[in-house]
């Protein structure tokens, strides 16, 4: 009684229909948070597909002064996803366990953190761009790609931002806001695209402030609802801002494992490319490359879902509430398991058709058989990814950054690498092998994945029956 009545006093603000999803039913809220985080991811993919487009018609040399920057953008998002998967995770630890106010200061100080590693990163790599392309080899392109990279790295903040604010409203079960701000965001950008790049002729510097300007539109959104409307449910107060150790603590022991797990990804990119190319040569490159996009097409579904499974594992961790845990997480498998199912019968039927799309240009023909079975292949391992996800997924929710970055790089790297190698190059299969590799990696990695997965549960149940 005493509980509830300091609850009560310490919040005089209203839950909002995201905190009662958090604190109630959790096969719910993993639905409810599940669906608007589907379609953003939908409508940004597509924004990409757009925008790659868009770009490809200034030719070639346009696309590599853009694929120059390309990993600078993966570093800033994996550090932005990162500082906001941290934040995120703690509020709904907090809101779990009904303690607003140190969901508010872990809000805080996820913004003031954003601020002051968005100010680290602009600065230098604005003033130092064409010195690290010269580096780099750009060479002809030297120029396009330094205009593109300076303009982008400028909203280096921007970027950091809008990844943050969205984190914060995820994290207090507020999916449809972030949901609105993304696809508002993705779909300007597709707009405004085609406008900057050729009736204002700007080309690649178009490309770039039509990005920057989409982001900017987006944060002003997002800044409206938490700083002017404050209309979320933490309070965002930097007036009164207190540093404290323990909530930084809070805050990069999910933020800095997310993040690397990120970073290290692209090394099992470069692992595969490594191994394809020794097989196959460039046209091995060219079927995982386009191959690969429709891998990440069909299980975008389960990223849109693993933000869920984070707030909603994390409230209930929050709210010692551990039977909770276990039924978010193990409907969420269920769910994930499910629709992958659907998706994999898809492209394993549709394959031919699918694979056309990617080989209609001249001299594309040759790579369409491959290309099939690369899909055909890979399409078998769709449905076991939801158990590594999840797993993932879950550890960030209570608070293990470190289990969730082994999950990632034991799935990613450890096993796919090595069984890709094994089978490619030591049983002599070939390219076909290296997608076997792939598949038998992606597998036994989320299963491993799983297990350890459930033996963290039992272990929870086992504690908190001590108490």
């Amino acid at each position: 009684m005493e509980t509830k009545e300091r609850y009560e006093n310490q919040e005089p603000k209203k839950h909002t229909e995201g905190i009662k999803a958090l604190l109630g039913d959790p096969k719910k809220a993993i639905l409810k948070l599940s669906t608007p985080m589907i379609i953003a991811m939908l409508v940004q993919t597509l924004y990409n597909f757009a925008d790659a487009l868009w770009v490809s018609f200034l030719g070639p040399d346009a696309l590599s002064a853009v694929g120059f920057f390309f990993p600078f953008f993966f570093m800033i998002m994996s550090i932005g996803s990162g500082i906001g998967m941290g934040g995120s995770a703690a509020i709904s630890r907090h809101i779990g366990s009904h303690k607003k106010e140190e969901a508010d200061n872990v809000a805080g100080h996820t913004i003031v953190l954003m601020f002051i590693l968005g100010i680290i990163f602009t600065i230098p790599f604005v003033l130092l761009s064409r010195n690290i392309f010269e580096a780099m080899g750009a060479g002809s392109i030297i120029e396009d790609a330094t205009i593109y990279a300076q303009i982008m790295f400028a909203g280096t903040l921007l970027i950091f931002f809008v990844n943050v604010a969205n984190s914060i409203l995820r994290g207090e079960g507020d999916a449809k806001r972030s949901m609105y701000a993304m696809s508002f965001g993705s779909i300007l950008n597709i707009i405004l695209d085609p406008i900057f790049i050729y009736p204002l002729k700007m080309g690649v510097a178009g490309a770039a402030w039509a990005s920057v300007l989409s982001m900017g539109v987006s944060a002003l959104i997002l800044f409206y609802w938490l700083f002017v409307k404050k209309s979320s449910y933490v309070t965002i107060n930097l007036s009164n801002f207190k540093y404290n150790k323990l909530i930084l603590f809070d805050i990069l022991r999910v933020g800095v494992p997310f993040s690397l797990s990120q970073l290290l990804m692209s090394f099992s990119t470069l692992g595969l490319n490594l191994i394809v190319v020794s097989v196959a040569g460039t046209d091995g490159i060219a079927i995982y490359t386009s191959g690969w996009r429709i891998v990440m097409f069909g299980t975008l579904p389960l990223i849109g879902m693993a933000t869920a499974v984070t707030a909603v594992t994390g409230a209930a961790y929050g709210g010692k509430d551990i039977k909770k845990i276990e039924i978010a997480y193990l409907y969420s498998v269920k769910i994930g398991l499910l629709m992958e199912v659907f998706v994999s019968l898809f492209v394993f039927i549709f394959a031919p058709q699918i694979a056309s799309v990617f080989t209609q240009s001249e001299g594309g023909i040759r790579i369409l058989k491959d290309l099939t079975s690369f899909l055909r292949i890979t399409s078998l391992f769709y449905p076991l990814v939801a158990f590594g996800m999840f797993s993932s997924a879950m550890f960030q929710g209570t608070g293990k950054g470190i289990n969730s970055l082994i999950v990632t790089l034991f799935r990613t790297i450890v096993m796919t690498v090595p069984f890709a190698y094994l089978f490619a190059l030591v049983f002599n299969i070939g390219l076909n092998g290296a997608w076997w590799g792939l598949v038998a990696g992606n597998i036994l990695g989320s299963i491993t994945a799983f297990i350890w997965a459930k033996i963290y549960i039992n272990k929870l149940f086992k504690i908190n029956s001590v108490f």
